[in-house]
């Protein structure tokens, strides 16, 4: 008997735009097409990074990109008639759409859309791939919905400067109207499709360090360890300010820093990932503006190192990450479990650091079977008023043994010598390099989380209080042996910080200003280190080990993992 004939798609359109629903992009049909979970991330939740090919293919558009040329009316163009207009922006509402046109041509009396591409084009079958296809029969669908006749379009590879003409048939008009429909039904739907598996898309997607494809399949099937897609050599670095009185202001592509009018240093912009500033610091207008414009955060310190706050553009665009962050932070079940990861990886990671930092022989076993004892309470705390106490035992613990990682003569002033840990104000050197260190933490986890798309300042272990950033203290718990403590440790033990650096008043004890500049230096170091992630087996700094934890953290309060992979070190 013969295989019955396929059964035809009944096409389901999406209903015509009303209300307050934006016309999508074509651009985001090509994403769709390319890959649906690609064009949510960008159109949905706001995500944007910057790669080779995106800055190559602005490069492309540089010329087209500037109006030129007029589009006459349909009932105005002829067989004779020659157009020839640049950037020109048209909409359908019928079709949800809007497209800026790089370039419309006239061949006998039909309109011909020209999409300008980067790159050389490529050698398969009907001379495009299918998502540029498709982008450029949306711009003829537009153009059609306005009354022109358009029935083909054309392809222009700038690296090949070549033509390849585009025919709109009933089939690529068919799967040009199903990824419209398909994106505004998912867009509409609220939820993000499921990665792509071990795709050779994922490399060269400026979206693959967000999106994390390889690692959200693994940590969902536990199959194939993930490709070090997630690791980006960092080209850009903190600025820090912190002479009193200074100055910052902009000058062409550069930061200009002055001390009493006198221009001291300079920075290029795109270098600059931030813009830190300690004390009484003055930042002009036009700096402000272009920093904001680019999307580079302003740290704010008090002149001893206090984190006060910082300075954003219109911030992150991603509302479902902190719709599903509140609905989180109120449910105690999630709280509960999210709190008790966070306080056990802090627990380990303290444990580990003595281990290995140990100055005479080994660390006692019966002190790493106290920690172990720790570990148990916090796994087992019922509330979060238990898990304090079994954080705060462990932190004791912790504290009491920190002066065996330290190589302090005590013969100064101000010496190494740590008894315990105090702060509000810090009495004694280490506890002032302690609490500077947690400073910085605390600001470096709040840009990271803000950039990522969180609310800092809400949290789920920390509660929420007046100018805390309650996440990003949530968040620094397990990274506080690992970069503020290890900082410490190291500018003490190398000598790069001596006891001389300090100050005392009132019965505080602080950092002096050349101190301070040596410690940041140390402490940026240590974000720069690269570790091997114990989960994805890659190696990666800790600069960028933040962003990629807050990114599953965001992961998992969308619901696409099942926990909270917090990072411990082995």
């Amino acid at each position: 008997m013969d295989d019955p004939a396929p059964q035809p798609e009944l096409p389901l359109p999406f209903p015509d735009l009303s209300g307050d629903l934006p016309l999508l992009p074509v651009r985001m049909v090509n994403e769709y097409q390319y890959c649906p979970r690609l064009a949510y991330l960008e159109w949905v939740q706001g995500e944007w990074a910057e790669s080779s090919d995106t800055v190559e293919g602005r490069h492309a558009h540089r010329r087209v990109d500037a109006p030129a040329g007029k589009l006459p009316s349909p009932d105005e163009i002829e067989a004779d008639t020659r157009v020839h207009a640049r950037s020109i922006t048209l909409s359908s509402n019928r079709l949800g759409l809007i497209a800026k046109l790089d370039l419309i041509e006239a061949e006998d009396g039909r309109v011909l859309p020209v999409d300008y591409k980067r790159g050389k084009r490529p050698h398969v079958a009907k001379g495009a791939y299918e998502p540029e296809r498709v982008q450029l029969c949306a711009q003829g669908l537009i153009l059609g919905e306005h009354g022109y006749d358009c029935r083909e379009g054309v392809l222009y590879f700038v690296a090949s400067r070549e033509r390849v003409p585009v025919e709109f048939d009933d089939e690529l008009k068919a799967l040009t109207r199903n990824a419209i429909d398909g994106l505004r039904l998912v867009a509409a739907g609220g939820q993000i499709p499921p990665p792509l598996v071990d795709s050779p898309k994922c490399p060269r997607c400026s979206l693959v360090g967000i999106c994390l494809p390889d690692e959200v399949n693994f940590l969902n099937r536990a199959e194939t360890p993930p490709r070090p897609l997630a690791v980006l050599h960092e080209e850009s670095m903190p600025v820090y300010v912190q002479a009193r009185s200074a100055k910052v202001a902009k000058k062409d592509e550069t930061l200009e820093i002055y001390v009493d009018d006198q221009k001291v240093q300079t920075a290029r912009l795109n270098e600059v990932s931030q813009l830190v500033l300690m004390g009484n610091v003055y930042v002009t207008t036009p700096c402000l503006h272009e920093l904001m414009g680019r999307e580079i955060p302003i740290s704010w310190h008090s002149f001893g190192g206090w984190f006060m706050g910082h300075t954003v553009g219109t911030g992150h665009k991603n509302v479902e990450l902190r719709t599903a962050q509140y609905r989180a932070s109120f449910d105690e079940r999630t709280c509960l479990r999210l709190a008790r990861g966070l306080v056990v990886a802090k627990i380990q990671n303290c444990r580990t650091l003595l281990r290995r930092n140990w100055k005479q022989g080994e660390a006692p076993a019966s002190l790493l079977e106290g920690f172990k004892q720790d570990i148990d309470l916090a796994r087992r705390a019922a509330s979060l008023g238990e898990l304090l106490g079994a954080e705060g035992n462990a932190a004791a613990r912790y504290f009491r043994e920190f002066r065996n990682m330290l190589s302090g003569s005590g013969e100064d002033e101000f010496s190494f010598d740590f008894t315990k840990r105090n702060r509000r104000p810090p009495t004694d050197p280490v506890n002032a390099l302690l609490s500077y260190a947690y400073s910085l933490l605390a600001r470096t986890w709040t840009v990271t989380l803000s950039a990522v798309g969180f609310d800092p300042y809400r949290g789920f272990y920390h509660q929420p209080r007046y100018g805390r950033p309650a996440l990003a203290l949530d968040m620094m718990e397990p990274f506080r042996p690992l970069v503020a403590d290890s900082s410490v440790i190291q500018v003490i033990n190398n000598g790069e910080v001596r006891p001389s650096d300090f100050v005392s008043a009132a019965g505080s004890v602080a950092l002096d200003a050349d101190g301070r500049k040596r410690f940041i230096a140390a402490f940026e170091r240590r974000l720069s280190h690269e570790v091997t992630h114990p989960v994805f087996e890659y190696r990666v700094s800790y600069r960028r080990l933040l962003e990629v934890q807050a990114r599953l953290l965001g992961r998992f309060l969308l619901g696409e993992l099942e926990d909270y992979p917090n990072f411990v070190t082995r």
